[in-house]
């Protein structure tokens, strides 16, 4: 039986069939999720895409943490379920309080659409496994607000848990200790802002995210195992 993702959908989302379309590629089974559903209708493993949830209005992700699906994705995170944010998603995990930190408009207040390097700092989480420490991948990122901040002892735990996943070679935004993505203490939730499934394809310029989402749906395999 193929392990089954579900990619939630907000008013806004625009990466949600970018999503299902790799996680097919590899083997999965991609599933959309609406916001305003209350269940994860048994997933394997979740992602919140990339876009412009309830049109970022408010502040990034602050709407679409009262979504109805958000209930059900931070109990399944909280039973140790895959999570991943995608850019918009990892905003929308900050703000939902399943990571830790936030994200601010970027440096120079330009928004940003270009390939970027970066490099994978631990394999020991759901989006990492698949991968090798200091990899280098080349990923593509679409954002105006990918800025990471944290306080001082946050990132004091983040660099002590080895929670930040992902940095930037050259750091394109100005985000924090040059962070690219982050995890949760369980390391089973990962937000993180350039985009792997746009890095899917050679012939779109890089392959290099398949291995990112790869590691996310063997993951998925491993805690559906564990709980058989």
């Amino acid at each position: 039986m193929s392990t089954r993702v579900g990619v939630v959908q907000f008013p806004g989302t625009n990466c949600e069939l970018d999503v299902v379309h790799v996680v097919e590629q590899l083997g999965g089974e991609g599933e959309i999720l609406f916001h305003a559903e209350r269940t994860l209708r048994g997933v394997d493993a979740v992602v919140v895409p990339g876009g412009f949830a309830h049109g970022d209005y408010l502040r990034t992700g602050a709407i679409a943490r009262f979504s109805p699906v958000m209930d059900a994705v931070s109990e399944f995170a909280a039973a140790g379920g895959p999570v991943v944010g995608i850019c918009n998603g990892f905003q929308v995990l900050c703000e939902a309080g399943l990571l830790p930190g936030a994200l601010q408009k970027n440096a120079g207040l330009k928004f940003l659409c270009q390939d970027t390097v970066i490099r994978v700092e631990t394999t020991d989480s759901v989006l990492t496994s698949e991968a090798a420490v200091a990899q280098h991948l080349r990923v593509p990122i679409n954002h105006f607000e990918g800025n990471y901040v944290c306080d001082d002892p946050t990132l004091a735990v983040l660099r002590a848990e080895q929670r930040i996943v992902l940095r930037y070679v050259e750091n394109p935004n100005g985000s924090l200790d040059d962070i690219a993505g982050i995890c949760n203490e369980g390391r089973n939730v990962v937000g993180l802002m350039p985009h792997p499934e746009r890095a899917s394809d050679p012939l779109l310029g890089s392959a290099d995210g398949l291995s990112l989402l790869r590691s996310l749906l063997a993951a998925a395999d491993r805690a559906a195992a564990s709980a058989a």
